[in-house]
This record gives structure tokens, C-alpha cells and sequence, in this order.
């Protein structure tokens, strides 16, 4: 059997693209709802990281060591079979159960993230806006994260690109996201190629973000030698 009919049956390719495509919507949805949570829930965790009462900011570094420590993998199966036990209203479909663990675990490389740019501005940018008797929330929103942005983006595109590869994790909820779907496709028509397309339409979804990290980066270079 020939290399080409094994991997690159454009036939079997053709008839698994609609159940690819659903995949990819799947896929989609679940990356950019958790890029928007996780941003959201990282900005909060970073704040009390750095300014909130002790007990609280001790939480925030417990919440973020732990999230940052323990495999996403881990963590979903965790959510989604073990929480369960605790009772019925804690077991979750496959999508909510994908997005809370994509959403904690993202939060928590967030808050870093954020945490790294705010602390990179200069502390005279805050005794400037204590004297001018700005507020802490007209503070951050004016003043500190709009400097502290041109440092937190270009690591946080990298972070957004891994969670929506992390997407391929919900395979094991049998939640149907592209991977899944390209498994499905695999296992009905007895041949690998709907995995191959999978991974090339993971990599044309992806490789322009890859790509826009790397010139984020460049550009930040540049800008902090002038």
C-alpha cells in the first residue's frame, strides 16, 4: 500500500472534512472563550497577588504555584471524573468542564504574566498618580496597564497559542472538538488521514499567531533599546 493512500487519501480526506469542521467550531469556541476568561481571570488574580490584604495575596501565589505546577491533563480529568463525587451538581458537561479547566489553568500563567509587566514600570509612574491624587482603579486603568501592555503581549499571545492547542486535551471528556472529531473520522473510515488533516488545519489556525508572536517580541526588543 502505497505512503499516499495511507496518509494522504484526499478521497477519505474530503468525505471527513465536514466532521472535521464541526471539530474546528468546537475547537474555536472553547479557545476563544477561554482566552477571554482566562485574560479576565488572570488581570484579578495578579492584582491580588500584588496589592490586596495578606491572607488573600497569600491564596493568589497557593492559587497560581498550584495551577502552574499541576498538568492540565491532570487537572481536567480531576474536574471533570473526580468532581463529580462530591456531588451531583458538580458534574459538568464535556464543553463547561473543558473551559473551567482551560480557564484555571490559563488565570494562573496569566497572573504571571501581567504580574512580570506591572512590576516592570517604573515605581515613579505610581508616586506620580498618588500625587495627582488618582484613585487605584484610575491608576491601573490609565497609568500602569497601558505601560506594562507592550511587555505582557507578546508572552501572552505565546500563552493564548498554547491554551488553544491545550484544546486537544478535551478529547479525553469525548468532548467533540477538532482532534476528536479526527479520531472519530479515523476510527470510521479505518485510515489516518482525517489525523493529518487535523494537524495541518491546527497549523494553518496557528501558525499566523505563531508568527505574530515572534514580531511582538522583535518589536518589544527594539523599542526598549531606543
Amino acid at each position: 500500500m502505497r505512503f499516499v493512500d495511507v496518509f494522504l487519501n484526499f478521497e477519505i480526506l474530503a468525505q471527513a472534512l465536514p466532521m472535521l469542521l464541526r471539530g474546528v467550531w468546537n475547537t474555536v469556541l472553547l479557545g476563544v472563550s477561554t482566552v477571554l476568561l482566562g485574560t479576565v481571570l488572570g488581570v484579578f488574580v495578579c492584582l491580588i497577588r500584588l496589592y490586596a490584604w495578606t491572607p488573600l495575596r497569600l491564596l493568589a501565589v497557593f492559587y497560581i504555584d498550584i495551577l502552574r505546577a499541576m498538568p492540565v491533563l491532570v487537572l481536567l480529568i480531576l474536574v471533570y471524573f473526580a468532581l463529580p463525587f462530591a456531588g451531583r451538581a458538580f458534574a459538568l458537561d464535556p464543553f463547561p468542564a473543558a473551559l473551567l479547566t482551560l480557564t484555571l489553568a490559563m488565570g494562573a500563567y496569566t497572573a504571571e504574566i501581567v504580574r512580570a509587566g506591572i512590576q516592570a514600570v517604573p515605581k515613579g509612574q505610581f508616586e506620580a498618580a498618588a500625587a495627582l491624587g488618582l484613585s487605584f482603579l484610575t491608576t491601573m486603568l490609565k497609568v500602569i496597564l497601558p505601560q506594562a501592555l507592550r511587555l505582557v503581549v507578546p508572552p501572552h499571545v505565546s500563552n493564548c497559542v498554547s491554551v488553544v492547542k491545550d484544546t486537544a486535551l478535551a478529547t479525553v471528556v469525548t468532548m467533540p472538538e477538532l482532534m476528536r472529531q479526527a479520531q472519530d473520522a479515523q476510527a470510521l473510515f479505518a485510515n489516518p488521514t482525517p489525523l493529518i488533516g487535523a494537524a495541518a488545519i491546527y497549523v494553518v489556525m496557528l501558525w499566523p499567531l505563531v508568527r505574530l508572536t515572534a514580531w511582538l517580541e522583535a518589536r518589544a526588543i527594539r523599542a526598549q533599546a531606543r
